[in-house]
């Protein structure tokens, strides 16, 4: 994983250091196996066996740390399956907190979803995808499904756009060497010259607008949140259908919006 300097090398010194906890990364990894499409199929209840597959661990590590996360009530079991417990939620708290994520922003969110009457999202980058942090979603017959935690691949979405506009060069050229570009639609960036082009636009513009190539018949646009210190540390957006905005619409009706939105949002979130 690209730490805050984006240096890999500094990383993998860690963890052949004797800092570095190895019983620690292989309860995490215990943990981050719940976000697996293995266990979104199966509703979020692992087998032992399931575990020890999706981190690589012998089934008595595996058991040893399940028990362990079990007791101190991370994880519950019947027995035979283990599961997540709300107490997982403290740490996503621990993380939101801090970031101002409350109900001045979402107040901020709610106005701006009622000003062009579509869904508005705050996200950020992890790796090589953006998560929802923060999501105000229009009510319509057709609901995208998208809510806090929700990932999409970053190079092929409006808000990851943005966030990777605000990398250095260098760190976007080792960006795109870690993450190769793949077609999601026939309208899909996936030539590397064009795509760091497109990324200089963005930065130029201030904006990032997708259109189709993440999902036919989605548009989206997507603008910085600015830290105190002048980082683009998130980004706002909205999405909406082809047949109900064009993307002349979202940059002349949406764009003015998202931009004083996300000058609120840069104040009430505690960068």
């Amino acid at each position: 994983m690209t730490g805050p300097d984006g240096n890999e090398e500094g990383e993998e010194t860690i963890r052949q250091s004797s800092d570095f906890v190895e019983a620690v990364a292989r309860g995490l990894s215990i943990l981050e196996c719940y976000s697996d499409p293995v266990s979104v199929r199966q509703r979020g209840r692992l087998t032992l066996t399931d575990a020890g597959k999706l981190t690589g661990l012998t089934r008595g590590t595996a058991r040893r740390l399940l028990l362990t996360l079990k007791e101190l009530h991370y994880l519950d079991s019947d027995g035979k399956h283990f599961w997540l417990t709300p107490k997982i939620l403290g740490l996503a708290n621990g993380f939101m907190t801090p970031l101002g994520l409350g109900d001045a922003s979402a107040a901020i969110l709610q106005e701006l979803t009622q000003r062009v009457d579509e869904s508005a999202s705050v996200g950020i980058l992890d790796e090589e995808e953006i998560v929802y942090i923060e999501r105000v979603e229009v009510r319509r017959i057709y609901s995208s499904r998208i809510v806090n935690g929700t990932r999409l691949p970053a190079f092929c979405s409006s808000i990851g756009r943005v966030l990777l506009g605000g990398l250095s060069d260098v760190k976007l050229e080792r960006w795109l060497d870690k993450y190769p570009l793949r077609p999601l639609t026939p309208h899909t960036i996936t030539d590397r010259k064009a795509f760091v082009a497109e990324i200089g636009r963005v930065r130029e513009r201030g904006y990032s607008v997708i259109d189709e190539e993440l999902e036919i018949g989605i548009r989206s646009i997507a603008v910085p949140i600015i830290g105190e210190n002048g980082r683009v540390v998130a980004a706002l957006n909205n999405s909406t259908s082809t047949a109900r905005h064009s993307v002349e619409d979202l940059e002349q009706n949406f764009l003015p919006e998202l931009r004083l939105a996300a000058e609120k949002l840069s104040r009430t979130m505690n960068w």
